[in-house]
Order: C-alpha cells, then structure tokens, then sequence
C-alpha cells in the first residue's frame, strides 16, 4: 500500500499560517473577522479606515480564488484592486501586485529594507509583481500604508 501525500512540504523558515477562511464557502461576517484576528483587529479597522480616507479609496469587497485559499478583503479605487487584505489567526496578510512602475519606486522608497529586498527578489508575472506582508504588530503597518500609496500614485 503506497502514502500518498496531499499537500507540499512547506520550505523551510517560510511559515506562513493559513488564509483563516479557507475552506468556507460564504464570506465572512464583520464578527468572524473579529473572532479570528483577535488583537490585530484594531489594526486591521484602523489600516482600512486610514486607507479609504487618506488615498481616497472607493470600494471594498470580499473575494475568494476558490475555497481552498478562503477570503480576502480588496479595497479599490474605482474598478483598480489597490490590496488584498486576508485574516489569519491572530494576524492578517496585506498582498499588492505591483506594475513596473510602483516596483521601481517602491524600491528606492523609504520602505524598511526586508520589504525592499523582498520586492527586488520578487518573481515578475504578467500582471506585476506580487508582495506580501504580514501584520500582527504596529510596526507592520508602515510599509502596509506605504505601498498602497505607491501603487495609487504609479
């Protein structure tokens, strides 16, 4: 009788917990959110709240890639996703995709040098280059409020 293995060994030193909604079909309501992020709630109203009023951002929906990756966020400006905010347990992951442009400032920004050198590493797709980063602490939200910025004005 042969193992079969369901899913890929994570990497090593790339922990990266779970999208806390995967494998829910329905989006989560506001107290879900708040169950599952915890503390970082606060941050996650004030990061969203911030956002909407300081770059002027018109639209918020939550979206899902199948039930496997669960839900995220998108916070828009007109029809442009601008970030996908996704709740972990006790945490949350901000993810931009980024066009040339925005990675070409972002990488002479006053960005802390671990989110620079991640986007500089970055694989380039067809639709940008992706960058993600994870909040669970104040000090996460600086770089999270300065690449939406960028990926606004470029």
């Amino acid at each position: 009788m042969a193992l079969k293995i369901t899913s890929k060994p994570k990497k090593q030193g790339s922990v990266v917990s779970p999208n806390a909604f995967a494998g829910k079909a329905e989006k989560p309501n506001e107290r879900a959110v708040e169950t599952v992020l915890g503390q970082s709630y606060v941050l996650w109203i004030q990061l969203i709240a911030e956002l909407k009023r300081e770059l002027r951002l018109d639209g918020e929906d939550w979206h899902s890639s199948g039930m496997k990756y669960g839900w995220a966020l998108r916070l828009k400006k007109k029809d442009r996703n601008i970030v996908y905010l996704g709740p972990r347990g006790g945490s949350f992951m901000a993810a931009f995709v980024l066009g040339d442009k925005a990675v070409a400032v972002a990488r002479e920004s006053n960005l802390p040098s671990t989110v620079r050198t991640t986007i500089i590493e970055a694989k380039r797709y067809g639709e940008g280059t992706p960058v993600r980063i994870e909040v669970r602490k104040v000090a996460d939200l600086k770089p999270v409020k300065i690449l939406p910025r960028i990926k606004v004005e470029n």
